[in-house]
């Protein structure tokens, strides 16, 4: 709900607080940001771009395959990684608010879902009745007050560092999800698909350095028995539906066998 995150939010133009007015936030300046009716706020500046957004239909593909619990270990060790609070979690780039409502039900507190994809967001703000969903760019500055974050997650999405320290309280934690070279590599075989450098932890370690130090590493690995419909999911839910010709696609999944075996396999990362 907008409710339990609006003392916590701040005006994309003018950074300064904003205030629920009925379905309407307003900034003492005179800013002001409808709800739209599927429970979500937009509180891009007016000259942004939402094209690298995710699509109603990779949203689909998303849900459909988290909620077969196909990442259930990834998820459940982002929660257990997770201290209680009773304050503001923020999840930069929450997509389903799949990961975000884990982490509530474990650690408590209300959630900030921030995703440049309204299509997203639109069941992000239905997930849980504690999130309120922020259409935002995680590029540009958060719609976020300096040091209101307890506990940030990022999954899967941009890091935009200083701006994650900033809205982080003193003492604050960045729990990080990321794929190692080994995630999915039967399907990257496979179907031609987008690999992971296996620099990538190291990369991700350097550039947050100015801002984080990181505290834990975990390694999370499982098997996955995927149908071809699944695997059909896990190309079309993220950057591999840019980046795949259709009928070769289709090809290559009617070649698969039924299930296919697959590995999971991501860091999940503490920083402070």
């Amino acid at each position: 709900m907008l409710q339990d995150i609006e003392r916590y939010l701040a005006c994309p133009h003018c950074a300064q607080r904003l205030a629920l007015d009925g379905r309407t936030l307003r900034c003492p300046t005179g800013h002001s940001f409808d709800q739209a009716k599927q429970g979500y706020v937009s509180l891009l500046a007016g000259d942004a771009h939402t094209g690298t957004g995710d699509t109603a239909d990779m949203v689909a593909a998303r849900g459909a395959f988290l909620t077969a619990g196909h990442y259930r270990p990834i998820v459940d060790a982002l929660a257990a990684a997770a201290d209680r609070t009773d304050g503001l979690v923020v999840d930069l780039g929450a997509g389903t608010g799949y990961y975000l409502t884990r982490v509530l039900d474990h650690a408590g507190g209300v959630g900030a879902a921030l995703d440049i994809s309204k299509y997203a967001l639109r069941r992000a703000a239905k997930a849980h009745p504690r999130i309120g969903a922020v259409v935002c760019d995680a590029w540009r500055p958060l719609p976020l007050q300096d040091g209101c974050a307890d506990l940030v997650l990022n999954v899967f999405a941009p890091r935009n560092g200083p701006e994650i320290r900033r809205v982080l309280r003193p003492g604050g934690r960045l729990l990080l999800v990321s794929p190692t070279s080994r995630h999915l590599r039967e399907l990257v075989a496979a179907l031609g698909l987008l690999s992971v450098d296996e620099e990538k932890e190291r990369r991700i370690d350097e550039k947050l350095s100015p801002w984080f130090t990181r505290t834990d590493r975990a390694e999370v690995e499982f098997r996955l028995s995927l149908s071809r419909a699944d695997a059909a999911a896990v190309v079309a839910m993220g950057p591999n539906a840019w980046h795949t010709a259709p009928d070769v696609l289709d090809a290559a999944l009617a070649a698969l066998p039924e299930p296919v075996e697959v590995t999971g396999s991501v860091q999940v990362t503490t920083y402070r």
